[in-house]
């Protein structure tokens, strides 16, 4: 019976070494690790993980080994379904909430698990008719900041071919711009597809390639991703730059070019999504860097490289001739939050045609390239 006793105790007393707090503070609070792959451009991912690599450092005493990894959406979203759950990244970030909403479906995507607080902090959605979620309501991604997607010109590129501005998705159809658009394809470029489904989902499936096929004529060269079509025009190769986000073409202002920037009717806006791999090797270090997206530190330092705030407390204001100032007057908004945004695109809608949408513009438009100019603009 003593002998029994005595094991009893032993038992109780290891299981209270394990369970102390000292024990619990003796293992790290987060890994040492973290990669992220993303669409967003490296001018906002690099400062936004540099700044929270320092924060690690103060905050938990670790030194941060950090990777990003540049890749579109549409393929960050191959390589993740490739990677079936034993993924190379921890953290899946930006372009459309469709594929997000995807891989979650797949089991691809971890719960987030934030705080209540900070999940608290960010509206549902906005804009109507169409809602745009900023979070999902099964918590497996949730938006870090807005992204307008838009148009951007050349203005003295633009008066030569004999026109004063661009206002609207119509526009791009005039023959004067025959060879002097750019843009990249739906399936290498998030910003281009949703762009797209903001014109088939407006002018209905017909007419929208219809449509599409008319831009197709003028388009002047497919490049490989969204970034390089605002820098194209910039350098005053093209004109006029279809689908671009305002943030990526706002790094070509800083670069010192001249750019006009216009949001369409109905442009589609994205809350950039942060997700966790399922899978991930790495995912404290994972949760904590979104938490730290989400906070005042984070969204100042991408905001300072022209993304909009989260929340509505967030606004792009800044001193006379600041970042943040400039990027105010070249998107022509402070807060997305301070009238309804016109918003037509349906995930739902997006996400059940999103293949089909990327081979239907590969075999009407970009095999017929040569044929449509002839056809629409001769």
């Amino acid at each position: 019976m003593c002998r029994i006793a005595w094991s009893l105790i032993v038992a109780i007393s290891v299981a209270l070494a394990v369970f102390r707090p000292g024990a619990l503070q003796a293992q790290p609070a987060i890994e040492d690790r973290l990669v992220i792959i993303t669409p967003v451009a490296r001018t906002v991912a690099d400062p936004t993980v540099a700044a929270f690599s320092e924060f690690v450092r103060r905050q938990f005493g670790v030194t941060l080994r950090a990777t990003v990894t540049s890749a579109g959406t549409p393929v960050s979203y191959g390589r993740i379904r490739e990677w079936a759950g034993r993924p190379e990244a921890d953290i899946f970030w930006g372009g459309e909430p469709a594929l997000f909403d995807d891989l979650a479906e797949r089991k691809l995507l971890a719960p987030l698990e934030l705080p209540e607080a900070v999940v608290r902090e960010i509206p549902t959605s906005i804009g109507t008719p169409k809602p745009v979620l900023l979070k999902d309501p099964r918590g497996f991604w949730i938006g870090c900041c807005l992204t307008p997607y838009g148009l951007v010109y050349h203005p003295r590129l633009l008066k030569r071919v004999g026109m004063e501005a661009i206002r609207d998705w119509d526009d791009l159809l005039d023959c004067r711009l025959k060879g002097q658009i750019s843009q990249a394809t739906p399936d290498r470029s998030s910003s281009n597809h949703a762009s797209y489904e903001v014109n088939l989902q407006m002018r209905g499936w017909q007419k929208g390639w219809e449509w599409a096929q008319k831009l197709g004529a003028n388009t002047g060269i497919f490049v490989a991703r969204s970034r390089d079509v605002p820098t194209v025009v910039a350098k005053g190769e093209f004109a006029v730059g279809f689908a671009v986000p305002a943030y990526m073409a706002f790094e070509d202002v800083l670069d010192g070019h001249d750019l006009k920037y216009v949001h369409p009717t109905a442009g589609f806006v994205t809350p950039e999504p942060l997700a966790i791999l399922a899978g991930s090797r790495n995912p404290r270090a994972a949760r904590a860097f979104i938490q730290y997206a989400l906070s005042d530190d984070g969204q100042r330092v991408m905001m300072a490289r022209g993304q909009y705030g989260i929340a509505p407390k967030f606004r792009m204001e800044g001193p006379a001739g600041s970042q943040v100032e400039r990027m105010a007057q070249f998107a022509g908004v402070r807060s997305f939050f301070d009238k309804p945004v016109h918003n037509i695109y349906d995930d739902d809608v997006a996400q059940k045609r999103y293949s089909d949408v990327n081979a239907v513009f590969r075999k009407l438009v970009f095999e017929r390239h040569n044929e449509l100019k002839r056809l629409y603009c001769p």
